[in-house]
């Protein structure tokens, strides 16, 4: 949803006047909410991997009162295209996919070759069929209002430092994905000893971790992980001067919020989906079996000592060095 929004600029800038709506689950809206191109947000009834078809039908009615000029579909399966053609929006713009021919009539051919990142996917779809590739993308920029700064951090109580490090130990995909608890403790320890506040982010999936962070650190760290909704994460991140965070959603979040970030990847892809942020810096091994993309290591078992080597061999200093620079 984060890198949607470099799409949503490029319309916005090509049709200073047009209205953007955006079909999308719930969870999402106080996202959508922080993007001043955003006209509406539309709640997506169906969760991710039901077909529903009926549900679709009748969405796809009720929006067609609204005389939509262009849908584009940034999902490739097959059953995100038919909400758009039951609304009988005249030009219905995608990637072939899942063989949507009819229900998409502006197909494009994904080259991917020539877009390497998913936001450079996002932004072609919003350009002519024959606009030079792979385009230029503006960076995602979350816009958090002062007042809600101010009531999220009097809702939770916290003092404003001079300077606070949030860690984002989780990430949805797997271990694979996730740094050490005790390497964050450690990037933790040394910011407390220099008069930092450190908070932990994260749903309720990541409360193991940030207890062992914060078990590590003597309780010092302050612990938001499934504390908060993704509206209040947002606005508490806003408050932050510096990130370290696992490939995950919230990694995202603090690029658009244009945040110091130090991203951590491992199984996944940096040039794929890196932080969209001037300010990020990416820390990889870049290890020949890597990117393998999957949640556990496929090379050996957990008791091996190169179990998920391509996280455990980042340093806790080459952190702290990035942090300091």
């Amino acid at each position: 949803m984060v890198m949607a929004q470099s799409l949503f600029m490029v319309l916005k800038k090509a049709e200073s006047d047009c209205l953007i709506d955006v079909l999308a689950p719930a969870w999402s809206f106080s996202l959508l909410e922080r993007m001043p191109e955003v006209n509406k947000a539309i709640a997506m009834p169906l969760t991710h991997g039901q077909f529903g078809l009926f549900d679709r039908i009748k969405l796809g009615r009720q929006l067609k009162s609204a005389e939509y000029d262009q849908v584009i579909v940034l999902p490739n399966s097959w059953k995100s295209a038919l909400i758009p053609f039951f609304a009988a929006i005249p030009v219905r713009t995608g990637y072939l996919g899942e063989c949507r021919w009819g229900l998409l009539n502006d197909a494009r051919t994904l080259d991917k070759r020539k877009l390497t990142m998913t936001v450079q996917r996002f932004v072609a779809l919003g350009l002519s069929k024959d606009a030079l590739l792979p385009p230029d993308y503006p960076i995602p920029a979350l816009v958090v209002q002062q007042d809600r700064q101010q009531a999220v951090a009097a809702k939770f109580g916290v003092s404003l430092p001079a300077k606070i490090l949030a860690l984002c130990p989780g990430a949805e995909y797997g271990p694979a994905k996730r740094w050490p608890a005790s390497c964050f403790a450690e990037v933790a320890r040394q910011k407390i000893q220099q008069g930092w506040q450190v908070w932990l982010f994260g749903s309720d999936k990541d409360k193991d971790s940030a207890k062992q962070i914060n078990q590590q650190t003597s309780g010092h760290c302050l612990d938001f992980t499934g504390r908060t909704s993704l509206a209040e994460a947002v606005d508490l991140l806003s408050l932050g001067d510096a990130v370290v965070t696992n490939d995950s959603g919230l990694m995202h979040v603090a690029a658009a919020l244009d945040k110091k970030i130090i991203a951590i990847y491992g199984s996944s892809d940096p040039g794929f989906t890196p932080p969209l942020n001037t300010q990020a810096r990416v820390l990889s091994l870049n290890l020949d079996c890597a990117p393998c993309f999957k949640r556990e290591c496929p090379l050996y078992p957990p008791e091996h000592i190169d179990h998920h080597k391509c996280l455990t061999g980042i340093q806790s200093k080459q952190v702290l060095d990035l942090l300091n620079s």
